[in-house]
């Protein structure tokens, strides 16, 4: 947790750095729980068992450094999770045989659904932030962009880019309108049906809206698309 992927930035002693991991870490369940505005210092620091002087030698921005602190570290994770599911799923080295096309975006669409299961509390945050964007300071939303949302989208650009290349896709000259509109079809709708997974959804009505979501995005995108409609 020495930097800013992963935790608390900057060079600090092997105790310090655990503290600030126990302390990031009860800030996670709190502020999952109780959304960014209620959250007080003192409720903070008591579920980290260190008294308020205690987080601020630790966190001087207070509140704002602890919830930056904890929203970077957990997008840090599922960015890396959704890279990785991208680069398994879309190699822009070895694109798929046209026919496979849907089958791989749809599992793509699938994989990136089910990081909700696989981290809970990073979504919990997320569901916290959309509903007090108004209280959240702007600089903090900045930084959650940039660690997590920003660097996939344009990974997923790129990879769409290559599915252009390839003759497979026809993104209309904007590989990152492309990639947004991938994501608001694919999983977007489970992500706020079930909100942010505190609901889930039926394995039917999660496989019906992905399915339905990358066939919406392939009559847009898919090259040749335009012609076929027409003809």
């Amino acid at each position: 947790m020495g930097s800013s992927t992963d935790g608390p930035s900057g060079a600090v002693s092997a105790r310090r750095l655990e503290k600030q991991i126990a302390m990031a870490s009860a800030a996670c369940t709190v502020f999952g729980r109780e959304g960014y505005a209620r959250a007080s210092v003192d409720v903070l620091a008591a579920a980290a068992s260190v008294s308020t002087r205690t987080l601020y030698n630790h966190f001087p921005g207070g509140k704002a450094q602890l919830f930056e602190t904890v929203i970077r570290w957990t997008a840090s994770q599922v960015r890396e999770a959704q890279l990785s599911r991208l680069s398994a799923l879309l190699d822009p080295e070895r694109p798929p045989h046209p026919e496979d096309l849907e089958r791989d975006l749809t599992a793509l669409a699938r994989a990136f659904a089910e990081l909700m299961t696989d981290y809970p509390d990073h979504f919990a945050l997320v569901r916290h932030i959309h509903a007090e964007a108004g209280h959240v300071p702007a600089e903090v939303l900045a930084a959650w962009q940039e660690a997590g949302p920003a660097p996939v989208s344009r990974a997923l650009a790129e990879s769409l880019d290559a599915l252009a290349a390839a003759g497979l896709l026809d993104l209309h000259g904007d590989a990152a309108l492309a990639a947004t509109h991938f994501m608001a079809l694919g999983s977007q709708p489970i992500v706020h049906l079930s909100h942010y997974g505190v609901l889930p959804l039926p394995p039917e009505q999660v496989e019906h809206l992905v399915t339905g979501g990358v066939a919406a995005f392939l009559r847009a995108y898919r090259a040749g698309a335009a012609t076929d409609a027409g003809a």
